[in-house]
């Protein structure tokens, strides 16, 4: 099946003439489309950015290829087109890996049961070998540091959130000391994640990896949004200390669950920014998309989410 003939000839002339069989549109974000594809009896995948998009897509390139060579679960890239014109816009095509990524499926099909059990020394391997990654070759990312980055944002929306307002404050005050800069992937979740019945396959999406503490991957897989309905603190699959503890016998940092929390908070607050500034793409014309406009909805969980972490955490 193929969805879009010219898009199917121009990946053709993309691969070097390989014969596109099976051309796909699978969901995109705000920023990109993806695709899956068959061609030359390889599975692929096209992300290429939309029309408007003001982001990169080269940087990410550079850390898929950086992680991978470290022996990180990432897909392998096959065609970079950071700065290609054959597909009208830029684009990466990598190989495909076997997996299922939606949330729901992972948390609950009887089918993932056994990957469950696995899957909390999974993500804590996989978040310590990512930031023990060489930062020699990213000297184009920057190390922002992340609490003025939420301060910035709140203000450049023009939307007052007084719940915001107050976290940022506690963060300002409880600000913890700070770690050896590292990679950061930056959306380190279920969602992002591949995953077989047997445990973790690839880890997907790098496009908000930055430089920064390690404690921030991991206090975002903590965020509420990011348990999917599951009880279980940390990426719904175990608790805050379980996290914490396997994160330190892969060779990660010893983190304290007081840092885990203000890095949480952290998360809470910049998914609430993230979903204003979603919902403002919708409402600004430049995307037509129900999708954004109901995350503008889920902007005042957030605010209960962030006052719940206040009220439990030592002010």
């Amino acid at each position: 099946m193929i969805q879009d003939e010219t898009l199917a000839r121009q990946l053709s002339t993309a691969l070097g003439g390989v014969r596109v069989e099976l051309l796909e549109r699978l969901s995109g974000g705000a920023s990109r489309e993806t695709w899956q594809l068959s061609a030359g009896g390889d599975d692929l995948v096209l992300q290429r950015l939309r029309r408007g998009a003001v982001t990169r897509i080269d940087g990410e390139i550079a850390v898929l290829r950086l992680a991978g060579q470290h022996g990180v679960p990432v897909p392998e890239v096959v065609v970079d087109g950071s700065a290609s014109s054959t597909l009208e816009r830029p684009f990466v095509i990598v190989r495909k890996i076997g997996g299922e990524s939606i949330a729901r499926k992972i948390l609950r099909d009887d089918r993932y049961t056994a990957a469950r059990t696995r899957l909390p020394a999974d993500l804590a391997r996989a978040a310590a070998q990512i930031h023990s990654l060489p930062l020699s070759t990213l000297t184009a990312m920057a190390d922002t540091d992340q609490l003025t980055a939420m301060y910035g944002l709140l203000d450049a929306l023009h939307d007052p959130h007084p719940a915001f307002e107050i976290a940022l404050r506690w963060l300002e005050l409880n600000r913890p000391s700070p770690r050896p800069t590292v990679l950061v992937h930056g959306d380190l979740r279920l969602g992002n994640l591949l995953v077989n019945d047997e445990g973790l396959t690839g880890v997907l999406d790098w496009e908000l990896s930055h430089l920064g503490s390690p404690t921030e991957d991991l206090g975002w897989m903590c965020v509420r949004a990011w348990r999917f309905g599951s009880p279980l603190a940390a990426a719904g699959v175990c608790s805050r200390e379980d996290l914490l503890r396997h994160y330190e016998s892969a060779g990660g940092a010893n983190i304290s669950t007081d840092e885990l929390r203000w890095w949480e908070v952290l998360g809470t607050i910049k998914w609430g920014l993230i979903c204003i500034m979603q919902s403002q793409t919708h409402l600004s014309g430049l995307v037509n998309s129900h999708e954004l406009a109901i995350l503008g909805r889920r902007v005042s969980e957030n605010e209960w989410d962030v006052l719940n972490l206040l009220t439990a955490a030592t002010i």
